[in-house]
């Protein structure tokens, strides 16, 4: 009988075990070269979680993943996570980066301000509802410049674009973050960068441009583990940008060789960090939804004449 008893009293502790030990698994869609790959390479051990990395190659299959359920988490923009609200969809954004594209110039360009691009030939990373572009446009309005009638506009993907400025095609490039970094290490010089353009329109608050895009269903049952992970996110990204051991590991993902580019493209990463995330900033969302909306006649943000309630992950 004491034999039996102990071994129901294993069993238990056994099963107790493997019921304690039990991790949510993350089903995250990433790019290859991406920061999202940066930061799970720094991640900390967690008791809560463990995350499964599927590739996506574009970050609209990013969202096609997110949709269809084949994955549970993508790095997307809160625009986008209100257009689906809008349309009856719990999907929900949780900050990840304020780090947006740069206006940038060759070292001995005439252009020196916003002002200066009046006549000039401008690459444009995206397309026409690019948001660095549209927020340009008012910006430039500003001083009474239209620069949708008074640029030569050549859109294209990054890559192009950076080519288009290097065979000097064009003047100036509006590009993506990390693009306009790898240029300026190599002597282009930045005119202005996507906090400094909501800075001349009046928006002093960091608003994340980028974040961790769940269904909010998901999330809630899922809360602890998703509270973690967070957590977890932050602390990588704090490791990344002060601790040289944690960087080295990032290095090889960068797929970059020389030591300025890296060095450049770890200090804008970092300065995407988001420290404070709260009403103030969430109304200065609602501020640049609305300028958005306007700016690409409802074809951007669609109908709705609001951010949509729930955009942003509350935990609740």
């Amino acid at each position: 009988m004491k034999i039996h008893r102990f071994f129901i009293l294993l069993c238990l502790i056994i099963s107790n075990g493997c019921f304690a030990t039990e991790k949510t698994t993350i089903r995250i869609g990433v790019q290859a070269g991406g920061t999202v790959e940066w930061e799970l390479s720094a991640l900390p051990a967690s008791a809560d979680f463990q995350i499964e990395t599927h590739p996506v190659a574009t970050a609209e299959a990013g969202k096609i993943a997110l949709q269809s359920g084949a994955v549970d988490m993508i790095v997307s923009d809160w625009i986008w996570v209100s257009s689906l609200r809008a349309q009856g969809e719990d999907f929900t954004f949780y900050p990840y980066s304020s780090t947006a594209g740069a206006l940038v110039v060759p070292e001995n360009s005439p252009i020196h301000s916003v002002k200066d691009l009046n006549g000039k030939r401008l690459g444009i990373a995206g397309g026409e509802l690019d948001k660095n572009w549209l927020l340009l446009q008012a910006l430039a309005q500003k001083d009474s410049l239209d620069l949708n009638k008074t640029v030569e506009k050549t859109f294209g993907a990054p890559p192009l674009i950076s080519e288009q400025l290097k065979q000097n095609r064009v003047d100036a490039a509006l590009t993506y973050w990390h693009f306009a970094a790898r240029l300026e290490a190599t002597g282009y010089r930045q005119i202005i960068d996507g906090r400094g353009i909501l800075k001349g329109l009046g928006i002093e608050e960091n608003v994340p441009s980028l974040g961790y895009v769940f269904k909010e269903s998901w999330g809630l049952s899922h809360k602890p583990a998703v509270a973690s992970f967070f957590k977890a996110s932050s602390q990588a990204k704090k490791s990344i940008c002060t601790d040289d051991a944690a960087w080295q590991k990032v290095i090889p993902l960068t797929k970059v060789d020389d030591t300025a580019t890296q060095k450049l493209l770890r200090q804008r990463y970092c300065e995407g960090s988001i420290e404070q995330w709260g009403e103030k900033e969430q109304q200065a969302a609602a501020h640049i939804y609305t300028l958005l909306k306007n700016l690409s006649n409802n074809q951007l943000t669609g109908k709705s004449e609001t951010l949509q309630a729930g955009t942003f992950w509350s935990g609740k």
